[in-house]
Formats: C-alpha cells, structure tokens, sequence
C-alpha cells in the first residue's frame, strides 16, 4: 500500500463526521482540542471584558460608572471566568490536542471521556454566563467566603450559580486529568521511556495528578455550602456548630495548589518552546522534572499563608511561611535552567522568543512579591490590599498567559498549516506587556498606601487617583493588545501562505506529521530512542508516511493505537477506540439536568437526571462490546499483539486507579473537615448525639465481614454484605437528630451518604471492564 492510499483509507477510519454534525459526534482529539481551545479563548474575551468594567469603574474617584450590586458580579465573575473557564480549560485543550502527537499515538486514552469532559465544560460555563447575563451572577468574589455566600450574607440564587455551575465544569477537568495520567503511562510511542519523554508531557502528567488531589476538596465545599444553603445544614455558621473558615481551609487546599496547577503547563510549554527558539538542548532535563515534581508536592503544604490573618497559631505561622518561602527553590531551579540553555545556544527573536522574554520579566516580579507576602509581618500589612491583586496578577498573567501565547504562536503553524505571514503579533505584543505593566505594576503601589482590594468606589484625596487613572488607561491599551492578538491569529490562519512542515527546526515527534495534522496523525507509530527523535532520524515523517512503523496497515478497518508498558515502553497491547458518537453530549446534558435541578430546587429532576446518567454510562460500557477472542494479531515490524480486551491490566483499569485517587481525596478532604470541626468549633459534639447500640455495632460487623469475603465465597454473600451495611447506613441515620439543628449531625449525614454511594466490592480480581473510559 502506498502513501497516499494508507492516508486515504486511515482518513475513512479516524475523521470525524462531516459538517456541523461532526461538532458534536467527534471523539477524536484533535478536534475536540481545538474545540477546547476555541471555547476557552472566548471565555478570556468574556472576562476580559468584565475587566475593562472593573478599570473603568475605577478610574476616578465616586465613579457612578456601576452600582455596587452589579460591580460585586462583575469582579466575582472576572475572577472566577479567568480561574475556572479559562486558565485550566486552556490547557486541557492543548493537551487534549497536542499530548498525542509528543507522544507518538493517534488519540487519548479514553475519547468519549474527552467528549463528555468537553460538554460538561460548555454547558456549565453556558450556565454561569446566562446568570451574568441575567443579573443573577454570584456576587460574594471568586472564592465565595461565608457568611457573605451562606444565606446569611446572600440569600437569592446568585451563590447557587457559582456552587453548582463550577462543580458541573470541574468534572471536565477530573475527566481531563484521567485523560492525560493514562495516556502519558501507557500510551507513549514504542521505546520512549520515561525519561525520553518530551519535557511538556511530564508537566502534563505532574499537573494532571495535582488536579485529581487538589479539586476534591474544592468539590467538597462546594458541595457542603450548597447542602447549607439548601436545606439548612450549619457547617459553616458558629452559633450550630460549624466554622466558616472550614470553607477558607477547603478552598485553599485546592486554591494554592491551583497556582501551581496554572503555573506547570506553562513551564512545560516553555521547556519545549525556549531550546528550539535557543537552536540547542534543553539544558538539565532531570533537574527540571525533579523540580516540577518538587513544587507539585510543596504546593500542597502551603494553603494558610491565605489565612495569616485569620488568627492562626504562632507555630503554624511560623511553619507555613517557611514552607512559603521554600517553594521558591524548585522554581528557580527550573528558571535557572531555562537561563543555562539560553546561555549555551543562540537565541532567535521570533514572537515566541519575545513571549518567553516577556514571561521572565513578569514573572520573576511576581515571584519575588509572593515571597514577600510569604512574611507573615508583611503580610499582615498587605492582606487584603491591590498589591495582593497586583501579586497575584504578576503571577497567573506573567506566569501563564504570556506562556501561552508564546505557545500559540509556536504551534499555530501545526494548527493551521501556514507560516505567520502578517506581523499584527509584534504590535501586539507590546501593547500587552507595557499595558500590562503599567497597570499591575502601579497597583503594588496602591496596596502599600492602603487601597482595599474589591471595592466599588473610593473618595479622593488618599493619593490613589492619579494611581488609579494611569492603570486604567493602561488597562484598554493591554486589552488592545490582546484584541490584536485574536486579529493576528485570525488572519494568519485564513490568509498566510503555506509553511514547512517544520518551521522551527524541532526535534519533537509533532513535527514528524504534516501540517495541519490528519485525524490519525500517525499514517504509522515511531519506534523511539530519543528525545528529539527529529534530530536523531531526519528521515523519520517519510518512514512513517511509508507505513514502516507499527500498525501502518489499516486492513482491520478499525481505530487502533498501541499500549505499552509503563517503565519500559515495549509494546503490550492493541487498543481498539470507539467511532464517532452522540453519548456524551447526551450523557453531559443529562448530567446537567441533575445540577439544574438543584440550581432550581426541582428536586424531582435530580434522581431523575440521576438514572438518566446511570443509564448512559450502561449503553456506554455496554456498545464496549464483548468481542470474541481474537488471539495475536500482527501490528508491523514482525510484531504480533493481544487487544486490550484480552489483556490483565487494560488501559480502562488504569483510568478507575486514578479515579479512586480523587475519590480518596475527597474523602480525605471530608474527614479533615469533620477533624477541624472537632477540634476548634464550640459544643462540639452536642450534648445529644448518636450513639450506636450493639445491635448497629453487630450489623455493621456482620456486614463488612460479609462484604468483604470476596468472590470466593460467593458473589451473593458479597450482596447480602453489602445490603446489611447499607441498612446499618440508613439505621444510623435515624439515630442522629436533625441535620439542620447542629453541624455534627450534619456531618453525620454527610458521611454516612458517603458511605451509601460507596458500597463495597469483594477484591480478589481485576475487572477488564472496570472503567468504561473508551
């Protein structure tokens, strides 16, 4: 079979369907890269916006330019647009498209949970735009402190939105998470072990698994809050029990993790980026990877320096701002490393190059300020002021965007094909850094003369004016910029000539496809020894157009890529992909009848909605199929491989390993709640609370010993343990008062629930259907 017949039927196999239909049908990752991209580029305009409003609200003293209802929604949903709806979104959708083709495979571990992830990010982002756009948008700020978002302080809709809305789009980034943990173990190209993977995927793998053990507790107290302000469960009010800074401790556990979680994309696109701009190596790979690791791990030690003026301990104090200050040692690492490789290649002044120069000087400013207010003397005195609006600025913008735009101009011409032609970009470019700098840079400075963060107005004469007046100015000339930015990418993909394959001169396995790349992007898998396989066999797009690499011949009519062992990358197993589909868009859209059902208290609609997606996700795994044995089967290069629905440990096992990940976080973030709550909250337990007999005790006993027998004993003895726990569940229930009296007996509800959605499972085997991820 020659080149082009191998292309034209490798077309038929993986494309998506034609015309609209195909938006929403597609589970190939290119497209729905794409998609992410596109979806989330929008929400930046959108709260981009929303940040224009802020400046010109604030651009002069008593400005009746917004009333304090709407400003409060509108800084709310700035915050919470760019954190939620763009940053993270952002770069799934580049490692939804791009993890793949580093890689060296032709799609992601599970492509109908990449669809449903993408829906669930649509239709949650839609409801969170309708409430701005209805006047109904959260107001309490992006990290909805109680009493101000309890019902206490806010009593309408407005905090539902942002509870159940942000819950419903973090699924998409769990699902994401998954996505990337199992592709990047199992789904590399033949040979490349771990420690020959492009740079970007180790990044990749670091943040996917911050984000399966940061956003459970986020999930958490979103879900307590809400359960406060539905049915009146008292975790966060003192006079019943509860604490409100419960919700700060939660939120922050999965807030400062999330800096990081922003942060180590954008590193790993500069890791990529800086040596081919550089024409060198990247300098200390292995330093470079420890250290992301590094930080990943520090990032989860630091959540109270938020708190420093909450009223903590002295020692924790003390602790928390060392470890504050120590993350700053893996971060330099990787800095200085990025400085080595400049300093040892020649560096060209592309607009990438320009937007890595851009991120270094805005970083390292935003850096050194977190170091400051990392001092818990310093911190006292800034708390609370626009120079932690400027700080955190300096970091996310400086930190993330800038980043990001150096990698979309790096990869546009693999997106699109076409070499940049008009040179907007420029332009662009430095209207957004001396924008942006006038207008953050100058905040530090009216945070130290007291000016308050999140506030609608203030009166003149406290030196703020002039202030205020140049950064607001500053502010529409950096939107000008990024509005160029969008122009540019536009008419560069529409207008500009045709590019090489490789513009750059990378060594990645990206550029071993042409350009924009087809939906299988591997005509067939490399055989891999190296880093840049590029560099080490320049003739290596021909061999693979050629079909001289593994699975090169489509006879089998079917979607198929290769999984490999983790540590020592040999080929194990063939993966069949599903076709094109409408499930997950339904099963999205049937998950987000459950969150609008409690968004508007029709909660006749959640158990409904509840055994709609109960029913999608059993068509799911049912059009899985059971297919008859098919032995070994050839895939090249005089290799023959079972498929993975033959084999012990199938991709799908994999994709479940990490889901109780998150799951045991959650639960982890559930116990430390009911810790915290013990330890600090008045009348903890009441005077009245559950105590369970022997006769609980003994049903709890039998039925965990039940349970827990295994499959040898018998699937049924299996069930009757579990019914018996389920029953004990529900008898304890009725043993605690009302969930509404004291926050103890809320707690008690919550973890018996947790307990009923939970029921055990005998061990003792392991399921080739236990995660239906394909």
């Amino acid at each position: 079979m020659n080149a082009l017949r191998r292309h034209r039927a490798l077309t038929r196999i993986w494309a998506s369907d034609p015309g609209w239909k195909g938006w929403f049908t597609t589970v190939n990752h290119t497209d729905l890269g794409r998609m992410f991209l596109a979806t989330a580029a929008f929400f930046f305009v959108v709260g981009g916006i929303l940040a224009m409003l802020i400046r010109a609200q604030l651009a002069t003293p008593r400005s009746a330019f917004l009333g304090p209802e709407h400003y409060n929604q509108i800084f709310t949903m700035h915050g919470t647009i760019m954190m939620f709806l763009f940053a993270i979104p952002f770069f799934e959708g580049l490692a939804v498209y791009l993890l793949p083709k580093l890689l060296g495979t032709r799609d992601l571990a599970f492509p109908r949970l990449t669809a449903y992830g993408f829906w669930c990010y649509v239709f949650g982002g839609a409801m969170m735009i309708f409430a701005l756009l209805a006047g109904i948008a959260p107001d309490s700020g992006w990290f909805m402190y109680p009493p101000l978002s309890s019902t206490l302080g806010a009593p309408g809709i407005n905090p539902d939105f942002w509870l159940i809305g942000i819950t419903f789009v973090e699924i998409s980034a769990i699902s994401a998470a998954v996505e990337i943990t199992v592709t990047v173990l199992r789904y590399r190209a033949p040979g490349m072990r771990l420690s020959q993977m492009p740079i970007f995927a180790w990044y990749a793998l670091v943040t996917a698994v911050m984000i399966l053990t940061g956003f459970p507790p986020l999930i958490l107290g979103s879900i307590l809050l809400e359960l406060e302000r539905a049915f009146g469960m008292p975790f966060f009010q003192v006079a019943a029990g509860g604490d409100a800074l419960l919700w700060q401790h939660l939120f922050w556990l999965f807030g400062h993790p999330e800096v990081y979680i922003i942060f180590l994309p954008a590193a790993g696109a500069i890791s990529t980026i800086l040596p081919v701009m550089a024409r060198t190596r990247l300098m200390g790979y292995g330093w470079i990877v420890a250290a992301a690791v590094s930080l990943a791990v520090l990032s989860f030690g630091l959540w109270v320096h938020h708190m420093f003026t909450t009223g903590i301990p002295h020692m924790g104090l003390a602790f928390f701002s060392a470890a504050s200050t120590l993350v700053a040692v893996p971060t330099a690492v990787q800095i200085f490393a990025w400085i080595g490789t400049l300093a040892t290649g020649s560096p060209r002044l592309h607009l990438p190059m320009l937007w890595l120069l851009a991120f270094f000087a805005t970083f390292v400013i935003g850096g050194l300020t977190g170091v400051m207010v990392a001092i818990v003397p310093f911190d006292w005195q800034v708390h609370d002021t626009y120079f932690i609006v400027a700080h955190l600025h300096y970091v996310l913008v400086g930190g993330f965007v800038f980043p990001m735009l150096a990698a979309l101009y790096y990869w546009m011409p693999h997106f699109t094909g076409r070499r940049t032609y008009f040179k907007l970009g420029t332009t662009a470019f430095w209207l957004v850094f001396t924008g942006f700098h006038g207008t953050f840079l100058l905040l530090h400075w009216a945070g130290l003369l007291g000016m308050r963060r999140r506030i609608d107005s203030f009166e003149p004469g406290q030196g703020w004016e002039l202030i205020n007046l140049i950064a607001s100015v500053s502010g529409f000339v950096m939107a000008i910029g990024f509005a160029l930015v969008l122009v540019d990418v536009v008419v560069n993909a529409m207008v500009a000539i045709r590019g090489s394959r490789d513009p750059w001169g990378a060594g990645t396995l990206e550029w071993a496809m042409p350009t924009p790349s087809a939906a299988y992007n591997f005509a067939s898998l490399p055989q891999v020894s190296s880093r840049d396989p590029l560099y080490d066999t320049p003739d290596l797009p021909a061999q693979l157009a050629r079909g001289e690499g593994y699975l090169g011949d489509p006879a089998r009519n079917r979607r198929e890529t290769l999984a490999i062992d983790v540590a020592s990358a040999e080929p194990r197993q063939i993966v069949v992909f599903p076709g094109n589909t409408l499930l997950p868009i339904w099963m999205a859209a049937i998950t987000g009848l459950f969150f609008l059902g409690m968004l508007l208290k029709t909660y006749w609609l959640v158990p409904i909605s509840a055994v709609g997606v109960i029913t999608c996700a059993l068509i799911w795994v049912w059009s899985l199929g059971r297919r008859r044995p098919e032995g070994r089967l050839p895939v090249g290069r005089g290799l023959s491989l079972a498929t993975a629905a033959e084999a012990a440990d199938p991709p799908g096992w994999w994709g479940s390993l990490f889901l109780l990940l998150a799951d045991g976080t959650f639960f982890g973030a559930l116990l430390f709640g009911y810790a915290f709550l013990w330890t600090v909250a008045p009348n903890w337990p009441p005077p009245a609370y559950a105590e369970p007999g022997p006769a609980l005790l003994l049903l709890v006993a039998l039925g965990a010993g039940l349970a827990l027998a295994g499959p040898r004993a018998g699937h049924w003895v299996v069930a009757v343990g579990s019914l018996l726990l389920g029953a004990a569940g529900i008898a304890a229930l009725f043993l605690v008062p009302d969930p509404s009296a004291h926050a103890y007996d809320a707690t008690v509800w919550v973890l018996v629930g947790y307990g009923l959605l939970h029921p055990p499972e005998g061990g003792g085997h392991r399921r080739a259907t236990s995660f239906p991820g394909n």
